[in-house]
């Protein structure tokens, strides 16, 4: 790991805990938390089948990853008492929605009929602009964005007639914002909420080969397993998520995103080969000192155990993260994604000129820019001002060999150096 990823990490500091969290937390010391909450792959896929009375996972090739993933927070992670109470009620819920999917498909045989038309999918680097590009589209009624509580509670699958009044609604709610409760510090960073529009790496979760579990645990087995791991099998069952959640309340084009798919394009549309991109592109320097700080908030939620980036240099190191971007362009260049399916905004263009960058995308999505699309894009960015939630504060290497990484990708993309 170079000096610079080292210091990043070091630079990171834990915020103060709430005080209901230190309290539970000093109260409970003396448990035993392996007994209180176990964190077994065989008690808990048993555990799942008893509370549902189905059995069909649907196809095996979740098992692995759960396996790895179970193991490694067991044995790496150091889940204080509430970690370990969060993350098992977390496995136990993603294990009962795969069940009920499957029996929902065994019910419904027809659901496999639905057709995925011509997806359009947000990614780029982390800290990025993805997260208010997607929110902003999302006001476009062109658009249909999976809302947070579809991705958590799908069955039974939703029905256009109760949708925005489906009575899953307030628990969803409150098991998204857990996050907030846990570190208030959080909201500075990513807000959250029951429709907010999610990462199809929040529902990646149910296959088990999800970068949002590799960014919830200091598990680096799981992490390692997760980045040579085959990605197809996460993205096919997606795909039959999304004809799950359409099956009722038709959606006339999913808006999905994740920065993960920059890494996994041409797994995206071998799956969805109708898929349109859209990335963005922000000084990788400037959005690296970001991820840092995401991740040691994750980490910190459920664990006293120290941040150590040096476990997660594909993440952290601008060396791993140059080479994904180099890749990007590698797989542009020599055809192995289709580039005129893949579109390029500047984070830099977002920020300084919104509604004029965004007209001049849906030119190039071949997407009218109607007049209720740029009203509510109007009205979304007037009552979310930056920093509505509180600053967000990071640190930023500087250094001119880690800039140098990066020439390439700058260079390639036009992307400014942010100061």
């Amino acid at each position: 790991m170079t000096d610079d990823a080292a210091g990043s990490a070091r630079a990171w500091r834990p915020p103060e805990r709430p005080g209901w969290l230190k309290a539970f937390l000093d109260e409970t010391s003396a448990w035993d938390a392996d007994a209180v909450a176990p964190l077994q792959a065989d008690e808990l896929i048993a555990t799942a089948k008893r509370r549902t009375g189905l059995d069909d996972f649907g196809p095996d090739d979740w098992r692995e990853p759960f396996e790895i993933l179970v193991r490694a927070v067991e044995k790496e992670a150091e889940l204080h008492l509430f970690g370990r109470l969060w993350t098992r009620q977390e496995l136990i819920l993603f294990l009962e929605t795969r069940l009920r999917i499957e029996a929902e498909y065994k019910a419904h045989p027809e659901i496999e009929d639905e057709v995925i038309d011509r997806p359009v999918f947000v990614t780029g680097m982390p800290r990025a602009g993805t997260s208010i590009l997607f929110e902003l589209l999302a006001q476009d009624r062109q658009f249909m964005a999976p809302a947070n509580w579809e991705f958590l509670f799908p069955c039974p699958p939703p029905e256009a007639a109760t949708y925005r009044t489906d009575p899953r609604v307030p628990r969803a709610h409150d098991l998204i914002t857990q996050a907030g409760r846990v570190a208030p510090t959080f909201h500075a960073i990513h807000e959250m909420g029951a429709w907010i529009p999610n990462e199809c790496a929040v529902a990646f979760r149910l296959g088990f080969r999800s970068p949002h579990l590799a960014a919830t645990f200091q598990a680096p087995t799981y992490s390692n397993w997760l980045f040579a791991a085959d990605q197809a099998p996460v993205y096919r069952y997606y795909k039959r998520l999304l004809k799950l959640l359409q099956w009722k309340n038709p959606r006339q084009r999913w808006l999905l995103k994740s920065p993960e798919h920059q890494s996994f394009l041409p797994t995206l549309f071998e799956v969805f080969p109708d898929a349109e991109v859209v990335m963005t592109h922000r000084d990788p320097v400037r959005a690296q000192g970001s991820v840092s700080n995401l991740l040691g908030t994750f980490y910190w939620m459920r664990s006293d155990k120290p941040f150590d980036a040096r476990a997660y240099e594909q993440l952290l190191t601008p060396e791993g993260a140059a080479a994904r971007l180099d890749q990007v362009i590698d797989w542009i260049e020599t055809g192995a994604v289709p580039g005129d399916h893949v579109v390029h905004l500047r984070y830099a263009d977002l920020v300084e000129a919104p509604l004029a960058t965004l007209e001049r995308l849906y030119g190039r999505l071949g997407v009218p820019f109607t007049d209720q699309a740029r009203s509510a894009m109007q009205a979304y960015l007037a009552g979310k001002p930056q920093h509505k939630f509180g600053a967000h504060h990071y640190t930023v290497d500087r250094a001119d060999r880690t800039r140098a990484l990066f020439e390439r990708y700058q260079t390639y993309f036009d992307v400014p150096i942010e100061s």
